[in-house]
């Protein structure tokens, strides 16, 4: 092989390395989970930005839960993190978080690094994480659940937007499967019904606009 050539696959190799680097959603049990949709970033049939950005729906959702939590767990001394707060259990498992709920006396020293205090709550809605490098979904799912509550969060609780369901797993006690329309226990008594929160962020907002 020429030097030219050799620097070209140089190239490509360090070019591929580090846009699976870019692509890389999560470290679960020190394999990387990719975005969905990586494989076509790396067929050029996509861009990175095209496959890590969310969708209104799940915008949608987020905001009515963060509204929820900021009116009623601010209050009785706790902090309510998102934008996919980067939580590190060890050198090989890491996760994004859409919602991560602390109480403030265990609230992580603010710096520019992934967090390695565990939330008290984790909220998740849906996944960005290709499912195709997993035999079964529910092997992905069930195991960063697993983590994330052995890492000591006390309830992780995942909405399901295509199927319109909620799971809600805790530590030392029965995992359930229920319905949007079903109440459901964040802390403290402090509860939510997600259909009812859709409903309440298409009514216009108080003292608000047009």
């Amino acid at each position: 092989m020429s030097t030219a050539a050799k620097e070209i696959k140089r190239f490509d190799e360090e070019r591929l390395k580090k846009l699976l680097s870019l692509l890389t959603y999560e470290m679960h049990n020190g394999k990387p989970v990719y975005y969905r949709g990586f494989k076509e970033v790396l067929s050029g049939e996509k861009k990175p930005e095209e496959v890590m950005g969310s969708g209104l729906l799940h915008a949608v959702i987020l905001e009515a839960i963060l509204a929820f939590l900021f009116l009623n767990l601010r209050p009785k001394g706790y902090r309510i993190l998102t934008g996919e707060l980067g939580y590190r259990i060890s050198k090989g498992i890491w996760y994004n978080l859409d919602i991560a709920v602390y109480k403030q006396s265990r609230f992580p020293e603010v710096a520019d690094k992934f967090v390695e205090v565990p939330p008290d709550v984790v909220i998740e809605v849906d996944t960005k994480a290709d499912m195709r490098l997993f035999p079964i979904p529910q092997e992905y799912f069930h195991g960063k659940t697993q983590n994330l509550l052995d890492s000591g969060v006390e309830k992780v609780i995942w909405i399901f937007t295509k199927e319109k369901k909620v799971w809600v797993a805790e530590r030392d006690k029965r995992w359930i499967i229920t319905d949007w329309s079903d109440t459901i226990e964040v802390l403290e008594g402090v509860e939510f019904n997600l259909e009812e929160l859709l409903k309440s962020v298409k009514e216009k907002p108080a003292g608000g606009g047009q």
